[in-house]
């Protein structure tokens, strides 16, 4: 559950932004999130789906001045959902799925806005002495 990812070049990214309703807490959508995402895995990974591989991150309230263009604004409270496919047409076929659809719903039932977006990859790589140990 809880091991690196490999993502291989190429993949598409799918990046979903989920904001709770007010008083929802994290608490609250675990259950909901954690079923939605064994599903994914489970019935649409690999070969039976094109699901390569998946990440979920809680918004920690950071907002970086060194990285933000505009001056820092602020930003809702928001759960993001990363996940990476062989192509868009296997995540859009996985998504139209009741199996995906009736755990989506539960989490959606949770939330006031969800809007996910998908990008094709131009780069990836990791420092050199990441793969090879070097001492520092």
């Amino acid at each position: 559950m809880y091991t690196p990812i490999s993502v291989p070049f190429g993949a598409k990214m799918l990046f979903n932004t989920v904001k709770l309703k007010p008083g929802v807490e994290m608490e609250d959508v675990e259950l909901a999130l954690g079923e939605m995402c064994n599903v994914v895995k489970e019935t649409y990974g690999g070969d039976k789906g094109g699901f390569i591989a998946g990440q979920v991150f809680k918004f920690s309230g950071f907002v970086s001045k060194e990285g933000s263009l505009n001056g820092v604004r602020a930003a809702d409270d928001h759960i993001a959902i990363v996940t990476f496919w062989n192509s868009f047409g296997e995540h859009e076929r996985s998504h139209a799925d009741s199996a995906f659809k009736e755990k989506f719903e539960a989490l959606s039932d949770l939330c006031v806005d969800s809007k996910e977006l998908g990008y094709d990859m131009l780069w990836q790589g990791e420092p050199e002495c990441r793969a090879s140990g070097c001492a520092g």
